[in-house]
């Protein structure tokens, strides 16, 4: 984490901006609070990084959502050395696996950022931890910590509730008690589920206003065409190809050899377990939820490719079943180093960030925003006097202005305010009283400004590749106002 900060990558992903501002938003707003975590992203990574972001050195350079991804990394390694030390009955199996995930260097930049990968990593992790300690102890506090576990996870990412009815016929399989300690763990773990169906009809009046609101994966994508939509084949492929570049050739190739010993060793479930979340995406992709594109495919661009990692826990698992087929004492030992290097040569062959699959979309993708936000923020800090108050757009476009500022989104009247927002929307000869307007062209935002008579344009910045930011002072009183 300190690599990135120092480099000011914290921020370089337009949705890890967005991550940290929506859990700025619940503790400073016009109307803070709970309703500010919106209906499409999950809550968990966001009320854990809530405390954080109260703190405004740290949500301005970005740590407040670095920390508890970090933390949640950290967890995640504990929680799967424990459980391929359990499955291999050896320590230095569950050493190679928790090694070959900890210095994936795609992984290590978004656990440093205010992403949602390290969160559900430590989820799973626990999952796989407390389902195999189960088979062992047949225990409720395994039964329980299993339930919590998925729990977390389907309230940290969607194919978190993919895992649910797999998990529950693990529990049939393998528990004595097969249909009470299924239910039990389906009453535990069903419950993210069904709070964020409720949570969706609070907020949107649509319990599924997260899979086809308007701010879903689904609606933004649209009826756009894509490879692998509807095309099995290419689904795989991209999502193949991504996930190879994400963890790399080693390590893909070392896991080859590993699940071969694995599944000779009859460890089943926690291969199937750990590849869920990869068939989820390869579904994803099929069905045209998501794409993925990868610069080594068709387009030449970046898109969603850190969904590659979600194959990493499973690659890391079947490599260690290379160390624990061979005999316990130095000689595995020593495997396990050579293990080691070879899923992890990519990387030392490979060392600049530019290498980086991951790291490489944030820096491209989002380099033409980052130019915008902070031509504004020059334009905004030298003219702007705190408390006047600015009638703004809101999301990752524009939020980082004030970030940068240090300016608090108090100041800022938003969408994210509810009926004053529909108020001045629909009336903003009215109600607007701002000093101040930032918006995107065209958005709903100016639209309010211009219809309001007394707003003009003092200046419009315009990056190829980003949206046009339009900065509007008030020069006189609203129009049509009393």
């Amino acid at each position: 984490m300190a690599f990135i900060s120092s480099r000011g990558w914290l921020l370089y992903s337009g949705d890890a901006e967005a991550h940290l501002d929506i859990a700025r938003r619940m503790v400073d707003s016009r109307t803070p609070g709970y309703d500010q975590v919106g209906t499409a992203w999950l809550p968990l990574e966001h009320w854990l990084t809530v405390p954080f972001a109260g703190v405004d050195a740290w949500w301005q350079s970005g740590l407040a959502g670095a920390i508890p991804s970090a933390l949640c990394f950290v967890v995640a390694g504990c929680f799967l050395f424990a459980a391929a030390r359990r499955i291999f009955q050896s320590a230095a199996a569950g050493w190679t696996a928790t090694v070959l995930v900890a210095l994936n260097p795609n992984l290590l930049y978004l656990q440093s950022t205010a992403m949602t990968e390290a969160v559900f990593y430590a989820c799973l992790a626990a999952l796989l931890y407390f389902t195999v300690r189960f088979r062992e102890s047949q225990g409720w506090p395994s039964v329980i910590g299993a339930g919590l576990a998925a729990c977390a996870g389907t309230l940290t990412r969607y194919e978190g509730w993919f895992l649910l009815p797999c998990a529950a016929v693990y529990f049939l399989w393998v528990a004595r008690r097969r249909v009470v300690v299924a239910v039990v763990f389906c009453l535990i773990a069903g419950l993210g589920p069904l709070f964020w169906l409720a949570h969706n009809w609070w907020l949107g009046g649509d319990p599924l206003a997260f899979y086809r609101g308007p701010y879903s994966a689904r609606a933004i994508q649209g009826a756009a065409s894509f490879p692998g939509r509807d095309d099995w084949s290419k689904a795989v492929l991209f999502f193949r190809t991504a996930a190879e570049l994400c963890c790399g050739t080693g390590l893909v190739l070392v896991a080859l050899g590993g699940l071969a010993a694995a599944l000779f060793k009859r460890v089943f479930w926690p291969l199937v377990l750990l590849a869920l979340p990869g068939a989820f995406y390869v579904w994803s992709v099929h069905s045209g939820a998501v794409p993925i594109f990868v610069p080594s495919l068709w387009f030449g661009s970046y898109y969603n490719t850190r969904y590659g990692l979600a194959v990493l826990p499973f690659l890391a698992l079947a490599a260690a079943g290379l160390v624990a087929a061979t005999p316990p004492g130095r000689v595995r030992v020593a495997i396990a180093m050579l293990v080691i290097a070879a899923g992890s040569a990519h990387w030392l062959s490979h060392p600049r960030p530019e290498d980086w699959i991951v790291w490489q979309e944030s820096n491209i993708n989002d380099r033409a925003r980052r130019e915008a936000v902070s031509e504004a923020a020059e334009y905004l800090g030298a003219h702007y006097v705190r408390g006047s108050g600015i009638f703004t757009s809101f999301g990752g476009a524009v939020t980082p202005i004030y970030r940068e500022l240090g300016i608090p989104l108090r100041d800022t009247f938003t969408g994210d305010n509810g009926l004053a927002w529909d108020a001045a929307s629909a009336r903003p000869e009215l109600v607007l009283r701002e000093t101040w307007g930032v918006a995107l062209a065209g958005d709903a935002a100016e639209a309010a400004m211009l219809r309001a008579g007394c707003y003009s344009l003092e200046k419009s910045i315009f990056v190829k590749g980003a949206r046009e930011i339009r900065i509007y002072r008030r020069t006189g009183e609203n129009r049509d106002s009393p």
